[in-house]
């Protein structure tokens, strides 16, 4: 098994040094946007160590397995930051942190790599196994279903709206039951989840992992236990930041939480899509869309019931609708197994338009 090279060394190197240095502003109260910032970065840096060393683990199982873990794994930050968020109170950069995520992936960084592996497909058209992302929109419109039937019954102030608490742990309890009927079976098969191709071509260029297991476990574990830090520094830092960035929560949380904290899907994704593995690169992207609309949210939900703050299906109606339309661009683009540059660049100008109405939220 070869060891680290020198790129990976300088890379875990300076996310550490990155780690500490935001631990050093938190406690030496620096000035609150280059806090911020440090947090920002470090927690990006985080993301990628956690994604290397579940792609080293995943060559021991298999790419279906790789892109489960990497999607997984890789939604740490959200998770920490979500729950230190409404634990200090700040119940609307939890929820936009949530449905950012979403929002991120299934339009920006999936459109993103549409557009690169249309444009390295010989006749400019992305082609991937159709199970993966009729699976996601089916979980994602689920999801939906559930908060579109809270936000109905809010607007219309009917005797339900008095018991949305118990609305959305019944809700999180059945998305919860659904995604773990669904993900076992993925599991178990990775051909039926569709990444055929991605196994073949992940044989060819693959040996092995390179890194022993203990050296794997044990980046995971301080990765973890770091994304946890640097979450609750990045949410001591995110509202003075926003006042003197003059910028809403909502943005913070749709934007740039979502984006630090996808980080490992962005990158994993375009290079897939750039070496060809189209089906590897939907597959990292589409099960952290899975992951978070019928995973993460409604555990966040439960387990806000202990912490300051109680987070519930209820949205503000424009993320409702922006949510509905986001389940339906994913099944009309990727629900055939195939798109087009111009279906990519769709999807990003989507995602575009809806963070620059956060802006004036």
């Amino acid at each position: 098994m070869s060891a680290l090279t020198p790129t990976e060394r300088l890379l875990l190197a300076g996310v550490a040094a990155l780690g500490v240095l935001a631990g050093v502003a938190n406690y030496g109260e620096w000035a609150a946007v280059p806090r911020f910032a440090i947090a920002t970065f470090a927690l990006a840096g985080l993301a990628w160590v956690v994604s290397f060393a579940t792609g080293q683990l995943g060559e021991r199982f298999g790419p279906g397995v790789t892109g489960m873990l990497q999607s997984t794994l890789g939604n740490l930050p959200e998770l920490f930051v979500v729950v230190f968020a409404l634990q200090k109170g700040e119940l609307v950069v939890a929820q936009t942190a949530i449905i950012g995520s979403i929002f991120a992936n299934a339009l920006l960084v999936l459109g993103l790599v549409i557009v690169v592996g249309a444009r390295r497909a010989p006749d400019g058209i992305m082609r991937f196994s159709k199970r993966l992302p009729r699976d996601t929109a089916t979980l994602l419109q689920v999801t939906v279903f559930i908060i579109v039937l809270v936000g109905l019954s809010l607007s219309s102030q009917d005797r339900a709206s008095h018991h949305v608490e118990t609305i959305s742990v019944v809700g999180a309890i059945c998305l919860l039951v659904v995604y773990m009927t669904w993900v076992i079976p993925y599991l178990r098969d990775d051909r039926a989840a569709g990444a055929p191709d991605a196994e073949a071509v992940a044989g060819a260029e693959s040996a092995g992992p390179r890194l022993t297991l203990s050296f794997t476990l044990t980046l995971l574990a301080v990765a973890g236990v770091g994304s946890a830090f640097v979450s609750d520094w990045f949410v001591n830092a995110l509202q003075p930041a926003i006042v003197q960035l003059n910028i809403s929560q909502a943005f913070a949380g749709l934007v740039i939480v979502a984006i630090a904290g996808n980080a490992v899907e962005n990158v994993a994704g375009l290079v897939l899509a750039w070496k060809g593995r189209s089906d590897l690169a939907i597959s990292v992207v589409k099960n952290s869309v899975a992951q978070i609309a019928a995973f993460l949210f409604p555990l966040l939900v439960l387990i806000s019931f202990a912490l300051a703050t109680t987070l519930t299906f209820s949205l503000a109606p424009v993320y409702i609708g922006a949510l509905a339309l986001t389940a339906l661009a994913l099944w009309q683009v990727t629900g055939d197994g195939e798109a087009a540059e111009f279906e990519g660049w769709a999807l990003v100008a989507l995602y575009v338009i809806l963070a620059t109405l956060t802006l004036y939220e």
